[in-house]
């Protein structure tokens, strides 16, 4: 897949993703691997997280090339989980999402390329087991219109701050947090402070987390025993008075 907006870029981990020349960033860190960050950032901690559950509802933000759908999709597959998933996404690009039946995925996916068609060429998937929906357009817009406290994991996964500073403000984890179960999962490779304050002053509670040598962002409406390790964001902010939450801009 190569055009104007994107171009393909191999990773070390052997599978592929894209740079986009609109937003100046790769899709995936190149040195991670695409699909090496999509187990081990979101994929394994929140699954280890929720173990016991046989039905896991899923909001994918956003969605991209697709590699925390379908990873997660293989994941469950390849660990012969009897679990049903109900995933839904926002994406902003449809033409991105209709090229993807032409990209070249990893072997892993060599399984599920039926449903990577299906998504491709419909924006949807349906089984027994597996419900996938993606919505083109705002994410800002969408996750409004979406059932509260429904949600047992959030794969907070947009383009960076600095070129999508809406998918990462205060106002917006307010969203987030009224579609979350009490139980559920929100996981993030953004670790900057300003972010983990947006999220805290949303109401989630903060843990880091270092599944591989790179930090992530673990967030819960409930405090936590078994994962990750605690950020105190008042004492955060006790010793940086500098340090602020992102809000929306006020035009």
């Amino acid at each position: 897949m190569q055009d104007n907006i994107n171009s393909i870029v191999a990773t070390k981990d052997g599978s592929n993703t894209l740079f986009s020349k609109l937003y100046n960033q790769h899709y995936h860190n190149p040195d991670d691997g695409a699909i090496n960050e999509a187990l081990s950032k979101h994929i394994i901690p929140a699954f280890t997280f929720h173990k016991d559950k046989k039905e896991l509802t899923i909001l994918d933000i956003c969605f991209g090339i697709g590699y925390n759908t379908f990873s997660t999709i293989y994941y469950v597959l390849q660990n012969n989980l009897d679990i049903k998933l109900n995933i839904y996404s926002p994406e902003l690009d449809g033409k991105l999402v209709n090229s993807l039946d032409s990209f070249d995925f990893p072997k892993e996916f060599e399984n599920i390329k039926h449903i990577i068609k299906s998504v491709a060429q419909t924006g949807q998937y349906k089984d027994d087991k597996i419900n996938i929906e993606i919505y083109i357009g705002d994410a800002r817009m969408h996750i409004k219109g979406l059932n509260l406290d429904s949600f047992d994991i959030v794969y907070q996964d947009a383009f960076s701050s600095d070129v999508n500073f809406e998918l990462w403000t205060k106002e917006y984890f307010d969203d987030i947090y009224k579609l979350c179960k009490d139980d559920c999962i929100m996981s993030s490779y953004a670790i900057a402070t300003p972010i983990r304050l947006s999220m805290n002053e949303a109401g989630f509670y903060i843990y880091e987390h270092r599944p591989v040598k790179r930090k992530i962002t673990l967030a819960f409406k409930q405090k936590q025993e078994t994962i990750g390790k605690f950020v105190d964001m008042d004492l955060k902010k006790q010793r940086n008075k500098e340090a602020v939450a992102l809000y929306d801009k006020v035009v």
